[in-house]
């Protein structure tokens, strides 16, 4: 047996996710708030018979156990797998060679590019001269493996097919990239490498910046390794793997721009710092930090972009409920000048000199009371309070607003409702859904009374005795799932599209129907067959309607009379239908 499967199968999905999140019996599933998006009531699902967890809320995300780790835990697919492995008992080498080659040797490629890339940087000069002259210590260099890519076509994947890569896996990693002419050729030359690890302190990518030398107007400035099996640029924050544990114990993260800012504050003391790194942040970014801490301090550039990207930064922080403070380096560019003109010093400014968002924003807002701007300015406020979560820090950032404006607090009360929903879905970014929630959106009422009749049916021993006369009525789209409740999976193709939709609705039903009392549940099933044949009805007699017109317009007196005598038989059937 594959040990995916057999790590799978020796795990029960209910008491892996118990152990992240309150799990609550519903029928014979659970339900949960979802933990991937914020709800006030439950739209998570774990289906202890299929081993499998889905969100029917806002995020629309759904997987098995292997996915729901990777998820919570913001790790790759590899990491998750070992995690699960332990709790399982299975030992990993037993892998399937497809698996091990898929995930196994990526680390190893990137870990010996590492290696590669620290060895090349105490060999060059220049390299060396630049991290030195931008104020690190050779302490620190060495600490977070810095290193070079020399300015060479294939260095780099030369080294790694001669101690045993391939080079299909070199690219997959990466690292290269095949030409028109099918030659391979080093994605990252004439740069600073910068490692990038995930929490568990391994290599999965890296960020490169350009050595003055070799800059040219066509080349970019930083390069990020591409997406791959074990990269995401979403999900990686630097230095993180270093400082987690820092700043779970003071509860405080500080949010830098990038690896040179880490690199000095850290080397600074200042070991509660993390860094996005060559890439915007994102809300995954910030879902990740608030594993570790309540409080953010943000501190990226002082310029024009510094400060937009500051100005989303809080937004998308008070979104997921931090407390937010702004450090704006000024009059230096960053904080890594700071550091550089002023070591010893930033600590005490970080403390002393960040200021509440609150603040932040009265500052770039309020502090201009001319009538002229007041009505728009006092809204610009107003959308950023929009983003934040406890009701009652809005009401201490209304209070404010009404001291610096002297507008009533309940006008700006009423304003802010009336600018709450168009902001957030506006302004605040979202990840993209993986996972399409088309096979649950019914559009006619005749295939939502289908999928009702089916989901309630769930709750139902002897649901088929009850449905099994009305078959004749329900949306073709629907028939299949029928089919399986009638008859068991095994009666349809195991890729049949009809077996998914059979699962959603059976998770669906322990979110949708809370009652259990059987009489209760066949009294449902009963009135909504009835409204299903109604309908069903209903559209067969306007189906009839339009034979009408067509035959009346043939003269085809025979057809017309047998037409007519059928839509006199419906609407009896109508009749008696509502009636009984």
């Amino acid at each position: 047996m594959d040990a995916v499967q057999e790590i799978k199968e020796k795990l029960d999905i209910v008491e892996i996710i118990r152990s992240y999140i309150l799990l609550q019996p519903a029928g014979k599933n659970f339900k949960a708030l979802c933990p991937f998006h914020k709800e006030k009531t439950p739209s998570f699902i774990v289906s202890p018979d299929r081993q499998t967890w889905r969100c029917f809320g806002a995020c629309n995300e759904g997987g098995d156990v292997i996915s729901f780790v990777m998820k919570y835990e913001n790790i790759e697919f590899y990491e998750a797998l070992r995690m699960l492995a332990d709790k399982a008992g299975v030992e990993l080498k037993r892998l399937s060679p497809a698996s091990q080659k898929e995930f196994g040797v990526l680390y190893d490629i990137n870990v010996s590019a590492k290696d590669f890339f620290v060895r090349e940087r105490s060999l060059n000069s220049q390299a060396q001269k630049y991290l030195t002259q931008r104020g690190l210590a050779q302490e620190t260099i060495d600490e977070f493996e810095i290193g070079y890519a020399p300015d060479s076509a294939d260095a780099l994947s030369l080294y790694l097919v001669n101690i045993g890569y391939d080079v299909t896996d070199i690219e997959r990693a990466g690292l290269s990239f095949r030409t028109e002419r099918k030659t391979y050729i080093d994605r990252f030359r004439g740069r600073i490498v910068f490692p990038l690890y995930n929490t568990f302190g391994k290599v999965v990518g890296f960020s490169c910046r350009i050595l003055p030398e070799c800059e040219t107007a066509a080349t970019p400035k930083y390069l990020n390794s591409p997406e791959t099996p074990l990269f995401n640029k979403s999900k990686i924050l630097y230095g993180l793997h270093r400082t987690k544990q820092h700043i779970k114990e003071v509860n405080t993260a500080v949010l830098v721009e990038g690896q040179m800012d880490f690199l000095m504050l850290f080397q600074d003391s200042v070991h509660n710092v993390v860094a996005t790194s060559g890439t915007a942040l994102t809300p995954h970014h910030l879902t990740v930090i608030k594993k570790y801490a309540d409080d953010l301090v943000i501190s990226f550039d002082s310029d024009e972009a510094g400060i937009a990207a500051t100005e989303r930064a809080i937004d998308m922080a008070h979104a997921l409920d931090f407390t937010v403070r702004v450090f704006i380096p000024r009059p230096y560019k960053d904080v890594a000048d700071i550091v550089f003109n002023h070591p010893g010093t930033i600590a005490r400014s970080l403390e002393r000199e960040s200021v509440a968002a609150l603040d932040f924003y009265c500052e770039k807002f309020l502090k201009d009371t001319s009538p002229t701007s007041l009505k728009n300015r006092a809204r610009a406020f107003l959308e950023k309070i929009s983003f934040i979560k406890s009701p009652v820090e809005q009401s201490r950032w209304i209070r404010r607003a009404a001291e610096h404006t002297s507008v009533p607090e309940h006008a700006l009360h009423e304003e802010l409702t009336m600018l709450r929903k168009t902001t957030r879905t506006a302004t605040v970014p979202q990840e993209q859904s993986r996972i399409s929630s088309e096979e649950l959106e019914f559009e006619s009422r005749h295939e939502q009374l289908s999928a009702a009749i089916i989901t309630l049916s769930f709750l139902h021993e002897n649901s088929m005795f009850l449905i099994k006369e009305f078959r004749q009525y329900f949306a073709p789209r629907l028939e299949p799932v029928l089919d399986i409740l009638e008859k068991g999976r095994e009666c349809l193709p195991t890729d049949h599209p009809a077996h998914q939709l059979f699962s959603l609705l059976e998770m669906k039903s322990s979110l949708k129907y809370t009652f259990s009392d059987a009489q209760m549940i066949t009294s449902e099933i009963n009135f909504l067959l009835s409204e299903l044949k109604r309908e069903f009805l209903k559209s067969r007699r306007v189906e009839i309607q339009k034979q009408i017109a067509v035959t009346e317009a043939a003269q085809d007196t025979d057809a017309v009379a047998q037409l007519l005598k059928e839509f006199d038989d419906i609407t009896k059937l109508i009749d008696n239908t509502h009636n009984s």
